[in-house]
């Protein structure tokens, strides 16, 4: 099974923007070394916590410090961009990059609604998302064999072919990425309630394509290891921090970890956010590989994408490597 890892480059508080883009290359390159598949950077706006909302061009330099690894979008969020552009950055990054670039596709805006209308080139249907599937079909064309009768070609991105996944937290990904044969990557990191039943409609209603003759169905876990279960446990406070002040509106830089998460967070606000990223694998080696072995086993991804917001950039260096050699041997 291939493990992939998800980065938001975060940043931290008492950090600033460009040490977090130092830190996500260094991740990438360490990554690479321990056998990740993919490295996916991911769309988000108006957050001070995270450093990748200019995903295309962060993509183009991890790619540039790595060789062998796979690095792409979870995701780009289709509904902030014309298609066309989205073919041109991405034809671009492949003709630089080769076979090693992945475009996975959001319909959400990733960001609040005041700075949504501050992104997009309109609020009808395309800001919506009521134009998502034909988008993600246009996009697909665009980087499709050259056809020298088409009207509208991209320059780069025609004949790049760069895989298209389908990212979703709900069933309409689902349903989508099997109608149209595409590689689906659910949400589970942040949004898990309709895991099961999204895996299992993509599953039955999978028709075969030009992309995929089978089903490929990856889910997203949050990751905290380190030495022992205390210490893993306090790794994670610094997410359910970031969840809970993106929750009531107030997204600020990636907080510190605490000792006791109780006496920090309100106990209703803090079972929702335990719910919302209870697909998690916390604690010491021994106590990661048994939940991520429970995991795997329930839910049989194809693959897994391995994610989780740590404070401290070496905490995160050292959890991701303990995961990865637990994923090895699973």
């Amino acid at each position: 099974m291939l493990y992939s890892l998800l980065d938001l480059a975060p940043v931290p508080e008492g950090s600033a923007i460009p040490q977090a883009l130092k830190n996500s290359t260094e991740l990438a390159q360490k990554a690479e070394s321990l056998g990740y598949h993919r490295y996916w950077l991911a769309e988000h706006h108006n957050m001070p916590g995270i450093a990748s909302a200019a995903t295309a061009v962060l993509i183009g330099h991890i790619a540039s410090q790595t060789s062998t690894m796979r690095i792409g979008a979870g995701g780009i969020m289709l509904p902030n961009h014309a298609p066309y552009m989205v073919a041109e950055a991405f034809g671009t990054l492949a003709s630089l990059y080769g076979d090693r670039i992945d475009l996975g596709l959001g319909r959400a805006p990733g960001t609040d609604m005041q700075t949504a209308r501050a992104l997009r080139r309109g609020m009808g249907a395309a800001a919506s998302g009521d134009s998502f599937p034909q988008d993600v079909i246009d996009l697909i064309g665009f980087m499709a064999p050259e056809d020298p009768q088409a009207p509208v070609r991209a320059f780069p991105g025609q004949g790049t072919n760069v895989p298209v996944w389908i990212l979703g937290s709900s069933l309409y990904g689902a349903q989508l990425a099997a109608h149209l044969g595409l590689p689906y990557a659910f949400a589970s990191h942040f949004a898990p309630q309709a895991l099961e039943e999204a895996l299992e409609v993509y599953r039955h209603a999978f028709q075969p394509s030009a992309f995929l003759d089978k089903p490929h169905a990856m889910m997203a876990i949050n990751v905290f290891a380190a030495d022992s279960d205390a210490e893993g446990i306090r790794l994670r406070s610094t997410m359910q921090q970031a969840f809970a002040r993106l929750r009531l509106g107030r997204p600020g830089k990636l907080p510190a970890p605490v000792d006791d998460i109780n006496a920090h967070l309100e106990p209703h606000v803090l079972a929702g956010v335990n719910e919302a990223l209870r697909i998690t694998a916390v604690g010491s080696p021994e106590s990661v590989r048994s939940q991520l072995s429970e995991i795997i086993g329930r839910y049989q991804p194809d693959e897994v994408i391995l994610t989780g917001q740590i404070h401290d950039h070496q905490a995160r260096m050292q959890s991701f490597e303990i995961a990865a050699e637990i994923l090895k041997e699973i």
